[in-house]
């Protein structure tokens, strides 16, 4: 017997279709490099994407061509979301914040055919180019300047094409969509790619009221980017359901950004830890400034998330933080940390503890977790490798090799965090494989010790790093970053931190340094603080 259902597919033209006959009216607001805002709706970027469609089919993309984006997120960013895929290529964001040296290796390991890019990033793409052979380059302008040497301009491609006209191909939902590098923090940047079905299905995930909780009635602002895991897949859940959308352009300063929340009636936006600490910081430092009275909801990922930072919107400001889990591999959406309905009545603290855990796997998403002798049991204590599978996961890298490892012969992708799984299927990272510290054999978790100190009234930021020690074989030394005008002592962060870990986990040592560096994801480079303490180049003041 066979079922009597539709194959349907779940492509990328079936939501476009959706946005411009369902929701044309729906607003589009963007910020432009000049700060001008340009206002459109969800039915003029699809058709505008459809003309961007016909305009590279007639530059001769082929299906499965790469097409990449050196974009901040605006609105001709969101066109190329669903015009490159439209015509059967496939969008490749690429990281704006990288070395020259690493973008040149992802376009020629990825086969770029054509860069679009924004005209005020024409600079960096300049240190790459020479090197680029055989890619067409157009512009997003925004000015009258020249166009470089054989550039073409946005606008005027677009023009010259008639998306009414023009035939698009037959898309297959397997057939690749999009493609995002990874970091590169374990060796060189390995390319994830997503089928059209896995960019809907996660869309739909995404949407779903016990996740993001899209819907026709909000109004998105990402300010993570949209060259990051497809802006954590918010441009596609928000098309798929009608959502406003407000894209930020390049100022991303808190100021910048809540006077958008303000004048656009943001409902939910989604950043990393230190995007939402610095909202945090403006909004208690000026209270009464900005009427956020429809900001109902932050979307926060990417690293984890002080308790301090989630209690003090809720708390002080009304406003609701979830924390998300999820990486490039994983499209990115994991898991969240919403509260079930029985767990609302639990003391605050109790409930505090559950929404900055990483939360539970969103739907149709599976985890386990993996010890030296197997998998392990979820009961909350017994620690091991977090693995993953699921519609939207990636079973493999782009044209790697050095990647294969990174899966299970049984088709689970190896996370290379450490966590703990309860009995609820509630998921706690206790941190990345390569940064816990053993300490006389016994684990000690980094970002439990970073988010115990970020709760201190004078620590900014905190990264926790393992150093030799001769007795123990490793111990604990806390780098940390002041606020403004605060002072503290290495004696004082060890008595506030006392009642709060195990006291064989206090650091050995405190280093108070100007900033930590990060990832051009905003993560901390424990690699290289681990390098600079060694080498004894690590510019700071010890506590």
């Amino acid at each position: 017997m066979q079922a009597l259902m539709m194959d349907a597919p779940l492509t990328l033209d079936v939501l476009a279709r959706r946005f411009e006959e369902v929701f044309p009216t729906r607003p589009i607001i963007s910020r432009r490099n000049d700060r001008v805002v340009e206002r459109s709706t969800w039915g003029e970027v699809g058709a505008r994407a459809r003309r961007l469609s016909a305009a590279l089919a007639a530059l001769g993309v082929q299906p499965g061509d790469r097409v990449a984006t050196l974009a901040w997120n605006n609105r001709r960013h969101l066109e190329a979301y669903f015009g490159i895929p439209g015509c059967g290529g496939v969008l490749h964001t690429l990281n704006l914040r990288l070395h020259p040296r690493e973008l040149e290796y992802i376009i020629g390991h990825a086969g770029d055919a054509v860069i679009l890019v924004d005209e005020c990033l024409l600079p960096l793409l300049d240190r790459v180019s020479p090197s680029i052979r055989d890619t067409r380059f157009v512009v997003m302008r925004e000015t009258e300047a020249p166009l470089p040497p054989g550039a073409l301009d946005y606008e005027e491609l677009i023009a010259s094409a008639d998306g009414a006209q023009w035939t698009p191909p037959v898309l297959d939902e397997r057939h690749p969509a999009a493609m995002c590098y990874t970091t590169g923090t374990t060796g060189a940047p390995k390319g994830v790619v997503y089928s059209h079905r896995s960019t809907v299905l996660h869309a739909m995930g995404m949407a779903l009221p016990d996740c993001a909780g899209f819907s026709e009635r909000d109004v998105c602002l990402p300010v993570v980017p949209m060259f990051h895991v497809n802006a954590w897949g918010f441009p596609f859940a928000a098309a798929l359901v009608g959502s406003g959308f407000v894209l930020p352009g390049p100022h991303l300063d808190p100021v910048s950004l809540l006077d958008l929340f303000q004048s656009e009636g943001v409902t939910m936006a989604a950043g990393v830890p230190t995007i939402l600490m610095g909202i945090l910081g403006a909004l208690d430092a000026e209270p009464t400034r900005w009427d956020l009275k429809r900001l109902d909801r932050l979307i926060v990922g990417g690293a984890a998330v002080p308790p301090a930072v989630v209690d003090g919107f809720q708390q002080r400001h009304g406003i609701t933080v979830l924390h998300a889990w999820g990486m490039t591999e994983t499209s990115p959406l994991g898991t969240i940390a919403r509260l079930p309905p029985d767990l609302l009545n639990l003391p605050p603290e109790q409930q505090l503890a559950l929404r900055t855990a990483q939360g539970r796997p969103a739907p149709l998403v599976e985890l386990r977790i993996r010890g030296e002798h197997g998998v392990l049991e979820p009961d909350g204590r017994s620690m091991g490798e977090l693995e993953i599978r699921g519609p939207w996961i990636a079973s493999s890298y782009y044209n790697s090799v050095d990647g294969r490892d990174a899966f299970t012969e049984d088709g689970w992708l190896r996370t290379g965090d450490i966590a703990t799984i309860d009995a609820r299927r509630y998921v706690r990272i206790q941190d990345r494989a390569k940064d816990l510290v053993k300490s006389g054999g016994e684990w000690i978790s980094s970002i439990a010790l970073e988010n115990a100190l970020m709760g201190h009234a004078a620590i900014a930021e905190a990264a926790v790093i393992a150093i030799p020690h001769e007795k123990w074989g490793e111990r604990p030394a806390a780098i940390v970053t002041l606020r403004s005008g605060a002072t503290t002592s290495a004696a004082d962060l060890r008595t506030y931190l006392t009642p709060l870990v195990a006291r064989w986990w206090l650091p050995e040592h405190f280093v108070a340094v100007s900033s930590i560096p990060r990832t051009s994801t905003g993560k901390f480079k424990k690699l290289e603080l681990r390098a600079q303490w060694a080498d004894g180049s690590l510019a700071g003041t010890p506590l």
